[in-house]
């Protein structure tokens, strides 16, 4: 497995300063953060350190040469938006933009984007599924024609009031994965796995890597702490963030061993990126940089 990290967490680094951070610390790859320039509509979202809208052939040599001459590569270009908004305006406009996604992740010859299905969190699952069959076999389609695999998060997008009640990722659990897969069998559709997830909705978050294994395109490293004297006083149906912290990996209940050896099991040989996410390194630029050489220093147990 090549160790990397998602780069949303060096918000206002340059994509100079994001890339030597990550050589200088040993890293060998970069998730970049693709969003559309302007100010984030929610933590960790609105960053971009590559612009996608202005790519020109310049900019495309110069971010393959840079990347070169330090060596590193970059996993995939991320953008993580509400593709099913029930606001057709924010639809479309996240659509598009994931499309240039799309297009300068072919361009710069990654191949992959990482992001989320999306959801309209005001309907059911089922009605869900049915506005997912509309919207998302055209953007594979597109994917498709241009050699971009597309791997989707797991994250329910479900913490506090803003997303409830259904959240704004229908991508949730391997039932519905099976669900969409049949919907969209394409070889480009698959997963960017994230166990954290896995272990605050309660589920298991090993045996889904083996059973699909061959549409596990990218994988995150980031842990998660259930605080369970909260658990036991606001139930499973509160907020999740009433009961649960996102942590470095190590500082959480994610059991890494088991995780990276299914990983193993199955010749995992990908990017797997750390997600920092953890409010104890945020205060200032060098707790951020030390949430980086931590978690490093922890997954370098398991992945070398």
């Amino acid at each position: 497995m090549k160790l990397g990290f998602v780069s949303a967490i060096l918000a206002d680094w340059s994509f100079e300063e994001v890339i030597d951070t990550a050589s200088d610390m040993g890293y060998q790859c970069i998730e970049m953060a693709c969003w559309p320039r302007g100010k984030a509509q929610r933590r960790y979202a609105g960053v971009s350190h590559i612009d996608v809208e202005n790519l020109t052939e310049d900019k495309v040599s110069y971010i393959k040469n840079y990347c070169t001459s330090k060596d590193i590569e970059i996993s995939s270009l991320a953008f993580y938006p509400n593709p099913m908004d029930e606001n057709l305006v924010k639809c479309h406009e996240n659509i598009e933009h994931l499309k240039k996604v799309i297009h300068a992740s072919s361009k710069l010859d990654i191949h992959r984007v990482t992001t989320f299905v999306g959801r309209n969190q005001n309907k059911t699952v089922e009605e869900n599924i049915e506005l997912f069959k509309e919207i998302w076999p055209p953007i594979i389609h597109y994917a498709e024609e241009k050699g971009v695999k597309i791997a989707i998060e797991n994250c329910p997008m479900l913490f506090g009031e803003d997303q409830w009640p259904g959240g704004q990722n229908l991508f949730t659990s391997p039932k519905i994965w099976r669900q969409l897969f049949e919907i969209i069998p394409s070889e480009y559709f698959g997963i960017n796995i994230d166990p954290s997830h896995f272990v605050w909705q309660g589920m298991d978050y090993i045996s889904p890597i083996y059973e699909f294994k061959e549409r596990i395109f990218h994988v995150h490293f980031k842990d998660i702490k259930i605080h369970q004297d909260k658990l036991k006083d606001v139930g499973i149906m509160a907020y999740p963030l009433e009961y649960m912290s996102p942590k470095l990996p190590g500082l959480g209940d994610v059991d890494w061993g088991a995780y990276v050896s299914a990983l193993t099991d199955i010749g995992y040989k990908g990017y797997a990126c750390i997600e920092v996410e953890d409010k104890a390194f945020e205060e200032s630029k060098e707790p951020i940089l030390d949430s980086l050489r931590l978690s490093k220093k922890y997954m370098e147990n398991f992945v070398i």
